[in-house]
């Protein structure tokens, strides 16, 4: 099957390197083909489950400020992101029938706050344009010829029987003059991003730098039972089916740009009996310092959630990149809590007295032990369910060292969560090898990339999103314009 331009990886960046793609050659007199080949079922799977299913899809922040949160270089996705904004994603959006609104720290979201209409609207804008979207179809391998790629594939058809589903497996070859690459990272790989394009990046003559895990949970020492390092990441990286000649079955090694992680902490390692004190609780505008052999690296104010995979919410994925990176490395990582930030350490010492004082007052409080007593008092500062994970993490604090443990409540970092729940993946395809106003390979001719599988990746809040979009918009848009 032929097809003018190819995009391998139905996500957030192939869907819109396609449309991008199509409304250049319906401009063209000749016009052209574009055909997205997705491996998984359905498209757009990663972008069903963003924002907690919300798809938090873009952050309306102006360049300046926008910039300062892309942890990569900036200046390599500027032509991008100028050539579709955030607000002008939002126009796509819309012109394809999905309103949006902006809402606390220049957050977009779709009205509705449904991940699936994000997805539907992808597709809508795909089959409006002329897209052809083949879902169940997996790339096997990429060869170079005179006239372009050719794609070996295998493609799945699923066929109902009574009350159980058929599958046909046929091997398929697509061939096309232009080629994106938009297959994602490492992360959620039940998503689809299985590290295919880098094997293949490396493949057409590109570097990738090292992946590791960002936007993460990071794992506080006791937060897991003993013995919860994993040691390696087990279920990320499948590995790749090779057929050679002879259709013999083989595995390829794992590559050097997917290491093993000494501090990786499986997710479903069952929580200690402090992570169970700590699951489930939330806080709001709390200041944290990320350490590195006890230097304070990174300091942010936010919200802090804290689940079953271990600190997490905003402020957790911020300094995830920074601490995985130092526990890779080998470095000591910590972090401390500022729960009252905007009250000074004499200030909260006072109140702390004074809140003291009205508890041993209290006709109440007659007959109550004193750590009783103390805790009532502390769920007057924080939230009552995190009082005894605070409790059991500083067993020594009194009435007057409180103020001080509210205002440096630190915890040692043991590991983090690894692809299996991380947000993005850090690595990735060196964008040193790319053309930055096209996305072509200067390597490897009609060759392009977008997306995660791009060595980009920024904090959470609907930059990456963008970045995907933008950087899949451009390629599609250079790609087409280069036929």
């Amino acid at each position: 099957m032929r097809s003018d331009i190819i995009v391998v990886g139905g996500g957030a960046a192939g869907l819109m390197a396609a449309v991008g793609a199509a409304k250049v050659l319906a401009q063209k007199e000749d016009g052209g083909t574009v055909t997205v080949l997705e491996k998984m079922p359905k498209a757009g799977r990663k972008v069903m489950i963003t924002g907690k299913g919300r798809c938090n899809f873009t952050n309306v922040k102006d360049w300046g400020d926008f910039s300062s949160h892309i942890r990569t270089d900036a200046n390599f996705i500027s032509p991008s992101w100028h050539n579709l904004t955030p607000q002008g994603m939002m126009d796509f959006l819309k012109e394809f029938g999905l309103r949006s609104v902006v809402e606390r720290g220049d957050r977009a979201y779709p009205a509705s706050h449904m991940a699936g209409d994000v997805v539907d609207t992808l597709l809508r804008a795909c089959t409006l344009c002329g897209v052809k979207v083949v879902t169940d179809c997996e790339v096997k391998t990429i060869d170079v010829t005179p006239r372009g790629f050719s794609l070996d594939c295998v493609q799945t058809s699923r066929k109902q029987v009574r009350e159980r589903e058929e599958l046909t497996i046929e091997p398929v070859e697509y061939t096309c003059k232009k080629l994106i690459l938009a297959t994602g990272g490492l992360s959620y790989p039940g998503t689809g991003s299985t590290g295919d394009g880098y094997m293949w990046a490396e493949e057409l003559g590109h570097s990738v730098d090292a992946c590791f895990p960002s936007l993460t949970a990071l794992v506080p020492v006791g937060y897991k039972e003993n013995g919860s390092l994993a040691g390696e990441i087990k279920q990320a990286f499948r590995g790749r089916t090779v057929y050679g000649k002879t259709k013999e079955r083989k595995i390829a090694p794992l590559p050097k740009w997917y290491p093993t992680f000494e501090k990786h902490i499986e997710r479903v390692t069952p929580l200690s009996e402090l992570g169970e004190l700590f699951n489930g609780n939330n806080l709001d505008n709390v200041q944290l310092s990320l350490y590195v052999n006890g230097d304070l690296v990174q300091q942010e104010f936010g919200d802090i959630e804290f689940t079953d995979g271990g600190l997490e919410g905003p402020l957790g994925f911020m300094v995830s990149r920074r601490a995985v990176k130092a526990l890779i490395d080998g470095q000591k990582v910590s972090v401390a809590m500022d729960l009252k930030p905007a009250v000074e350490l004499e200030k909260l010492d006072a109140d702390i007295h004074q809140k003291w004082e009205e508890v041993i007052n209290d006709e109440r409080s007659k007959g109550q032990s004193f750590q009783r007593l103390f805790r009532i008092m502390l769920g007057k500062l924080i939230p009552w369910n995190l009082t005894l994970a605070f409790l059991k993490m500083n067993p020594k604090v009194s009435v007057d060292s409180l103020a001080s443990a509210l205002k440096d409540w630190k915890m040692e970092i043991a590991g983090f969560v690894g692809f299996e729940r991380c947000v993005i993946t850090a690595g990735g395809v060196s964008t040193g090898e790319l053309t930055a106003k096209t996305l072509e390979s200067k390597k490897q001719p009609g060759l392009y990339f977008a997306g995660e599988v791009l060595d980009m990746d920024a904090d959470t809040g609907g930059y990456n999103l963008q970045l995907a979009f933008s950087t899949g918009y451009l390629a599609g848009e250079s790609a087409a314009k280069s036929l």
